[in-house]
């Protein structure tokens, strides 16, 4: 099998971990290059030593520029970094020859505009945002196999998405009413000092925040528009629960009339049926994250409740698996033609 060289820029997060831990064992990379500001100079394995005796685990973290990332020969770079510094990075690598996984949402955006509300400041390179594909492979493969840059999808936003566009691609729903609620783990914060995500402030506790314009509400509805063929638009209510990892989310929306609550079931075996990552649990199935964490998975089940006429949708997935990391692998494995499923092959 041909290795892809391949850099991770940002590799020292909790994504950039995630990253780490499925390329270094992936049959078609050669992992040559990992950054880290704070982490230049020392190996893998010594600032994570889950990864000793791994091979290429005593690689060292440089310092993320991207002369040097393309002087060690990398085809691709992902880029785990935080929205507003991936884009000028994505940029730089882009004209050097690379293709870019972005994990940002500096690129999941179509509008610029969009991207300034809800993010606070200009976007640092609209000139890209034509170019860059939205990386949900099981809804634009073919798009994601020929880019050059892919935005990974936000973790709430797969955990959302995937059980609703088919219901909208097939016009069951009424999209007015959708509202979704979803809980994730702490490290969907990311690997940072902050007082809210201390050990004492999150365990025993749950709670809403990002309340009512969670940022990656732009891009759920982007692509909620995208699907139904006119614009979109719902509640999001994200909650912080106290778990390492892992997303859940309940979405409910009423049926159009007319429209019989066996078409639910019908349209998600029809979108995912061939899914190597979707596992439809069917009518009455609750998702459960204890069942996707550490892979790739998100599951996905469905109910009806006569009583309001509406459906209850229920999925699970890793937020930094399917809903990140693992993502971006499936991304990866399209763009250099591998087996959709390798090195993603964990339960």
């Amino acid at each position: 099998m041909n290795r892809i060289k391949t850099a991770i820029v940002g590799a020292s997060g909790y994504t950039g971990m995630e990253l780490l831990r499925l390329l270094l064992v992936h049959p078609g990379v050669e992992l040559v290059a990992a950054t880290s500001r704070q982490e230049a100079g020392n190996s893998l394995a010594k600032v994570f030593p889950r990864f000793h005796k791994a091979p290429g685990a005593e690689l060292v973290f440089m310092a993320p520029d991207p002369d040097r990332i393309a002087a060690t020969g990398a085809e691709v770079a992902f880029l785990a970094l935080p929205h507003g510094v991936a884009a000028e990075i994505a940029s730089a690598l882009l004209d050097r020859g690379l293709r870019v996984i972005d994990l940002s949402a500096d690129f999941r955006l179509r509008d610029a505009a969009v991207y300034q509300e809800f993010y606070g400041h200009p976007h640092p390179a609209p000139d890209l945002l034509a170019d860059a594909v939205y990386g949900l492979p099981e809804v634009r493969a073919e798009e994601i196999a020929a880019a050059r840059l892919v935005a990974a999808p936000g973790c709430y936003p797969t955990s959302i998405l995937l059980p609703l566009l088919p219901l909208l691609r097939e016009n069951l729903l009424e999209p007015e009413t959708i509202v979704a609620n979803s809980m994730s783990g702490v490290s969907g914060a990311g690997r940072k000092a902050d007082l809210s995500l201390l050990f004492c402030e999150c365990n025993e506790s749950a709670r809403a925040y990002g309340v009512p314009k969670h940022r990656h509400l732009s891009e759920i509805e982007q692509e909620l528009s995208l699907a139904a063929g006119e614009n979109v638009v719902i509640s999001f209510i994200p909650h912080l629960i106290p778990v390492n990892s892992g997303i859940v989310t309940t979405t409910t929306a009423k049926l159009r009339d007319g429209v019989s609550p066996d078409a639910i079931g019908t349209a998600l075996d029809a979108a995912y049926q061939d899914a190597a990552f979707v596992r439809l649990l069917g009518r009455g199935g609750c998702a459960d994250t204890k069942n996707v964490t550490r892979t790739n998975f998100i599951d996905i089940g469905w109910q009806h409740d006569p009583r309001t006429d509406r459906v209850i949708l229920m999925s699970a997935e890793d937020n930094l698996g399917k809903g990140a990391g693992g993502q971006a692998v499936q991304c990866f494995n399209l763009m250099f033609g591998f087996h959709p499923i390798d090195g993603l092959q964990n339960f």
